[in-house]
Protein backbone atom coordinates (compact mmCIF):
# COMPACT_ATOMS: atom_id res chain seq x y z
CA UNK A 1 0.00 0.00 0.00
CA UNK A 2 1.97 3.00 -1.30
CA UNK A 3 1.88 5.74 1.16
CA UNK A 4 -0.42 8.13 -1.17
CA UNK A 5 -3.17 5.79 -0.99
CA UNK A 6 -2.84 5.28 2.66
CA UNK A 7 -2.53 8.92 3.37
CA UNK A 8 -5.97 9.03 0.93
CA UNK A 9 -7.53 6.67 3.14
CA UNK A 10 -6.82 8.59 6.32
CA UNK A 11 -8.26 11.88 4.55
CA UNK A 12 -11.31 9.61 3.55
CA UNK A 13 -11.71 8.12 7.40
CA UNK A 14 -11.81 11.85 8.57
CA UNK A 15 -13.72 13.05 6.44
CA UNK A 16 -16.20 10.38 7.22
CA UNK A 17 -16.17 10.43 10.63
CA UNK A 18 -17.33 14.57 10.32
CA UNK A 19 -19.90 13.20 7.89
CA UNK A 20 -20.94 10.62 10.68
CA UNK A 21 -21.29 13.26 13.30
CA UNK A 22 -23.14 15.99 11.20
CA UNK A 23 -25.81 12.60 10.36
CA UNK A 24 -26.30 11.37 13.82
CA UNK A 25 -26.90 14.53 15.12
CA UNK A 26 -29.39 16.02 12.41
CA UNK A 27 -30.60 12.92 10.65
CA UNK A 28 -29.90 9.86 12.92
CA UNK A 29 -33.62 8.19 12.13
CA UNK A 30 -34.08 8.79 8.40
CA UNK A 31 -33.28 5.10 6.60
CA UNK A 32 -30.66 6.97 4.11
CA UNK A 33 -28.58 7.87 7.26
CA UNK A 34 -28.44 4.65 8.99
CA UNK A 35 -27.80 3.10 5.62
CA UNK A 36 -24.76 5.38 5.05
CA UNK A 37 -23.50 4.91 8.52
CA UNK A 38 -23.85 1.45 8.88
CA UNK A 39 -22.87 0.08 5.49
CA UNK A 40 -19.88 1.02 5.04
CA UNK A 41 -18.44 -0.41 8.29
CA UNK A 42 -20.45 -3.60 7.39
CA UNK A 43 -19.25 -3.63 3.92
CA UNK A 44 -15.59 -3.08 5.14
CA UNK A 45 -15.44 -6.02 7.63
CA UNK A 46 -17.03 -8.39 5.36
CA UNK A 47 -13.91 -7.71 2.93
CA UNK A 48 -11.62 -8.11 5.68
CA UNK A 49 -13.80 -11.24 6.56
CA UNK A 50 -13.50 -12.37 3.07
CA UNK A 51 -9.98 -12.04 2.79
CA UNK A 52 -9.41 -14.09 5.97
CA UNK A 53 -12.05 -16.64 5.03
CA UNK A 54 -13.58 -16.50 8.16
CA UNK A 55 -16.54 -18.59 8.04
CA UNK A 56 -18.24 -17.48 11.29
CA UNK A 57 -17.83 -13.77 11.12
CA UNK A 58 -19.05 -14.00 7.68
CA UNK A 59 -22.17 -15.61 8.61
CA UNK A 60 -22.64 -12.75 11.49
CA UNK A 61 -22.00 -9.80 9.27
CA UNK A 62 -24.15 -11.34 6.84
CA UNK A 63 -27.35 -11.20 9.02
CA UNK A 64 -26.51 -7.73 10.17
CA UNK A 65 -26.41 -7.27 6.45
CA UNK A 66 -30.05 -8.56 6.35
CA UNK A 67 -30.43 -6.41 9.42
CA UNK A 68 -29.85 -3.37 7.99
CA UNK A 69 -31.56 -3.82 5.18
CA UNK A 70 -34.85 -4.66 6.62
CA UNK A 71 -34.44 -1.27 9.27
CA UNK A 72 -33.77 0.70 6.17
CA UNK A 73 -36.86 -0.98 4.25
CA UNK A 74 -39.14 -0.65 7.38
CA UNK A 75 -38.71 3.39 7.56
CA UNK A 76 -36.08 3.09 10.59
CA UNK A 77 -36.46 2.41 13.86
CA UNK A 78 -38.53 3.85 17.20
CA UNK A 79 -35.03 4.75 19.00
CA UNK A 80 -32.21 4.35 16.59
CA UNK A 81 -29.63 5.97 19.31
CA UNK A 82 -29.72 2.91 20.82
CA UNK A 83 -28.49 1.31 17.56
CA UNK A 84 -25.41 3.49 16.90
CA UNK A 85 -24.67 3.51 20.92
CA UNK A 86 -24.46 -0.44 20.90
CA UNK A 87 -22.43 -0.40 17.33
CA UNK A 88 -20.27 1.69 19.06
CA UNK A 89 -19.58 -0.14 22.51
CA UNK A 90 -19.94 -3.81 20.90
CA UNK A 91 -17.13 -3.12 18.55
CA UNK A 92 -14.64 -1.95 21.01
CA UNK A 93 -15.96 -4.82 23.24
CA UNK A 94 -15.44 -7.37 20.97
CA UNK A 95 -12.00 -5.80 20.06
CA UNK A 96 -11.29 -6.08 23.89
CA UNK A 97 -12.09 -9.58 23.85
CA UNK A 98 -9.87 -10.39 20.71
CA UNK A 99 -7.17 -8.68 22.24
CA UNK A 100 -7.10 -9.58 25.67
CA UNK A 101 -7.86 -13.23 24.82
CA UNK A 102 -4.70 -13.21 22.64
CA UNK A 103 -2.88 -12.55 26.32
CA UNK A 104 -3.07 -15.72 27.63
CA UNK A 105 0.09 -17.51 29.10
CA UNK A 106 1.95 -19.17 26.23
CA UNK A 107 0.19 -17.46 23.56
CA UNK A 108 1.80 -14.81 21.09
CA UNK A 109 -0.10 -11.76 22.03
CA UNK A 110 -2.63 -10.08 18.93
CA UNK A 111 -0.02 -7.25 18.31
CA UNK A 112 3.07 -9.56 18.82
CA UNK A 113 1.25 -11.62 15.98
CA UNK A 114 1.48 -8.75 13.37
CA UNK A 115 4.74 -7.93 14.37
CA UNK A 116 5.71 -10.87 13.62
CA UNK A 117 4.56 -11.54 9.95
CA UNK A 118 6.02 -7.27 9.40
CA UNK A 119 9.68 -8.54 10.20
CA UNK A 120 9.43 -12.35 10.08
CA UNK A 121 10.12 -13.04 13.75
CA UNK A 122 10.69 -11.90 16.60
CA UNK A 123 13.21 -11.52 19.46
CA UNK A 124 12.40 -12.12 23.15
CA UNK A 125 12.58 -8.49 23.49
CA UNK A 126 10.17 -7.35 20.73
CA UNK A 127 7.78 -10.44 22.71
CA UNK A 128 7.96 -8.81 25.82
CA UNK A 129 7.40 -5.28 24.16
CA UNK A 130 3.96 -6.34 21.81
CA UNK A 131 2.79 -8.00 24.56
CA UNK A 132 2.62 -4.58 26.63
CA UNK A 133 1.17 -2.49 23.64
CA UNK A 134 -1.49 -5.52 23.20
CA UNK A 135 -2.13 -4.64 26.92
CA UNK A 136 -2.24 -0.91 26.54
CA UNK A 137 -4.85 -1.30 23.33
CA UNK A 138 -7.39 -3.81 24.87
CA UNK A 139 -7.49 -1.19 28.28
CA UNK A 140 -8.32 1.62 26.12
CA UNK A 141 -10.64 -0.32 24.08
CA UNK A 142 -12.15 -1.22 27.38
CA UNK A 143 -12.24 2.37 28.50
CA UNK A 144 -13.86 3.06 25.53
CA UNK A 145 -16.57 0.53 25.63
CA UNK A 146 -17.34 1.93 29.15
CA UNK A 147 -17.23 5.59 28.81
CA UNK A 148 -19.43 5.22 25.22
CA UNK A 149 -22.02 3.65 27.83
CA UNK A 150 -21.98 6.46 30.47
CA UNK A 151 -21.75 9.22 28.29
CA UNK A 152 -25.37 7.83 26.19
CA UNK A 153 -26.62 7.70 30.04
CA UNK A 154 -25.53 10.77 31.37
CA UNK A 155 -24.75 13.57 28.85
CA UNK A 156 -26.79 14.59 25.79
CA UNK A 157 -26.53 12.95 22.41
CA UNK A 158 -24.59 15.57 20.50
CA UNK A 159 -22.28 14.77 23.45
CA UNK A 160 -22.04 10.85 22.69
CA UNK A 161 -22.09 11.52 18.57
CA UNK A 162 -19.09 13.83 19.49
CA UNK A 163 -17.11 10.79 21.70
CA UNK A 164 -18.38 8.56 18.79
CA UNK A 165 -17.35 9.85 15.93
CA UNK A 166 -14.67 12.45 16.40
CA UNK A 167 -13.13 11.70 19.53
CA UNK A 168 -12.91 8.46 19.01
CA UNK A 169 -10.76 7.89 15.51
CA UNK A 170 -8.62 10.96 17.22
CA UNK A 171 -7.55 8.84 20.49
CA UNK A 172 -6.64 6.09 18.41
CA UNK A 173 -4.30 8.32 16.00
CA UNK A 174 -3.07 9.48 18.83
CA UNK A 175 -1.97 6.03 20.39
CA UNK A 176 -0.99 4.92 17.32
CA UNK A 177 1.44 7.90 16.78
CA UNK A 178 2.36 8.07 20.77
CA UNK A 179 3.46 4.26 20.28
CA UNK A 180 5.43 4.52 17.28
CA UNK A 181 7.57 7.07 19.02
CA UNK A 182 7.97 6.08 22.04
CA UNK A 183 8.72 2.72 20.81
CA UNK A 184 12.13 3.87 18.76
CA UNK A 185 12.86 5.81 22.05
CA UNK A 186 13.04 3.10 24.21
CA UNK A 187 14.04 0.28 21.84
CA UNK A 188 15.77 2.36 19.14
CA UNK A 189 17.33 -1.41 18.32
CA UNK A 190 14.11 -2.43 16.80
CA UNK A 191 13.95 -3.22 12.86
CA UNK A 192 12.06 -0.14 11.89
CA UNK A 193 8.52 -0.69 9.83
CA UNK A 194 5.71 1.76 8.61
CA UNK A 195 2.30 1.88 9.45
CA UNK A 196 1.37 0.67 5.71
CA UNK A 197 3.66 -2.41 6.17
CA UNK A 198 1.58 -3.09 9.73
CA UNK A 199 -1.76 -2.59 7.84
CA UNK A 200 -0.58 -5.07 5.36
CA UNK A 201 0.21 -7.20 7.96
CA UNK A 202 -2.45 -7.42 9.92
CA UNK A 203 -5.38 -7.92 7.10
CA UNK A 204 -3.15 -10.95 5.76
CA UNK A 205 -4.26 -14.38 7.41
CA UNK A 206 -3.34 -14.54 10.97
CA UNK A 207 -0.19 -17.25 11.27
CA UNK A 208 -1.30 -20.78 13.33
CA UNK A 209 -1.50 -21.66 16.63
CA UNK A 210 1.75 -23.23 16.25
CA UNK A 211 3.79 -20.81 14.75
CA UNK A 212 2.54 -18.40 17.47
CA UNK A 213 3.49 -20.32 20.54
CA UNK A 214 6.92 -20.43 19.16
Amino acid sequence: MPNGRLSLGLLAAAAYAVLSHWLMVHAANQPWAIAALFGPLLLAALGFALRQRNGPLLAGLGFALLGLYGIVARGGVGDVNRLYVLQHAGIHFALFVSFAASLRPGRLSLIGGVAQRVHGGLSPEMRVYTGKVTRLWAGYFLAMTLASLCVYALAPWSVWSLLANLITPALIAALFAGEHLLRYRLHPEFERATLAAAVRAYSQKPVNGDAARR
